[in-house]
């Protein structure tokens, strides 16, 4: 008996593949390819960290041979093969050479350090998650009962909207759903503060970076630490991670916000409300608004640095807040 072997593929006239309209071109990809394997170094990427972060947008090859043990001689290797992809652009200035991001890739770069690198760190953490109420809707409601008597101003309707949302664009980065209807509650009851905010002459500031794990909130704990109640402080993240980063809440513990910070998400009630809004590497997410004062600081990211590194930072945001409360509160007395 013989047998007819069946094709591989079935073809059907009416449902052809469409592979090259999913997939990035091959040329397209060889390119790409190669600048991930240049970046695909940990020496090479702290580099680059140390470049983006650099007060001046530069960086001399004597600094960056203070990042590692090796030779100058391999430093230079590492910095000429991200040169070569393009990613780097250098310049010589008497006896050294000073080291930038090309414009092109300085977008990409600060996805890769802001976005890409903290989630791939994440990623390599197995985390338990905790099941929270399986019908949260009379919760919710008893939430917004509750604050629309705090709240006697505005309109239930709105506070039963701002609630719904918050629990909403919480739950979209949480792990731990269990504690979802709590933070809804303190993030809820921020938002309608800011909605119904009055001019005191209490200023109000805003940090915002990528994750609201790290940097934004280490400077509103500084900000309270020092100045109280005379300085209503929020942060916020452009896309706020689902939890503070491990190496942070020591740091938020010693300024005694550990127990009370949770990344939220930007609002343009939080931009409103402020007199300053101050971002670390959120890029242009931030509505810029009229009469606000905005601020731009280059810090580096806490979730991906040692524990020196994460030290480091917090010295230089501490620097930064003492010249911002010195501004904002002339007469504050600041300890030394």
């Amino acid at each position: 008996m013989t047998t007819t072997p069946l094709p591989l593929t079935v073809r059907d006239p009416d449902c052809g593949p469409r592979i090259e309209s999913h997939a990035i071109g091959a040329d397209i990809a060889t390119v790409v390819a190669a600048a991930l394997k240049a970046l695909a170094e940990p020496l090479r990427l702290r580099m680059l960290s140390f470049i983006a972060t650099a007060p001046a947008g530069e960086a001399c090859v004597c600094d960056l041979a203070a990042l590692t043990d090796v030779s100058q001689p391999t430093v230079s290797h590492h910095l000429k093969v991200l040169r070569d992809v393009g990613v780097l652009a250098s310049e010589r200035r008497g006896t050294w050479v000073w080291y930038r991001i090309t414009p092109g890739y300085k977008a990409a770069v600060t996805t890769l350090l802001d976005s890409f690198a903290p989630a791939a760190l994440e990623a390599s953490v197995t985390q338990e998650v905790l099941r929270g109420l399986e019908d949260v809707d009379p919760a919710l409601d008893h939430l917004a009962t509750e604050l629309a008597t705090t709240f006697p101003g505005v309109r239930f309707d709105v506070v039963q909207r701002v609630v719904r949302e918050s629990y909403t664009d919480l739950a979209r980065s949480a792990k731990v759903s269990a504690h979802l209807v709590t933070l809804t509650e303190r993030f809820a009851r921020q938002r309608l503060a800011d909605i119904t905010r009055e001019p005191t002459g209490q200023p109000q500031v805003l940090f915002v970076c990528v994750a609201n794990a790290g940097r934004s909130q280490l400077a509103a704990a500084l900000v309270r630490h020092y100045a109280g109640d005379r300085v209503t402080v929020r942060s916020a993240g452009s896309t706020p991670a689902a939890e503070i980063h491990a190496g942070v809440r020591a740091a938020l513990d010693d300024l005694g916000s550990a127990h009370d910070a949770f990344p939220k998400p930007l609002t343009d009630d939080a931009v409103r409300a402020a007199d300053v809004v101050i971002t670390m590497g959120c890029g242009d997410v931030c509505p810029v608004l009229p009469g606000k004062r905005y601020e731009d600081w280059l810090v580096g990211d806490p979730a991906l640095a040692s524990p020196t590194g994460v030290a480091a930072i917090r010295d230089e945001l501490d620097t930064r807040v003492r010249a911002l409360l010195t501004d904002l509160l002339p007469d504050l007395t600041l300890p030394a």
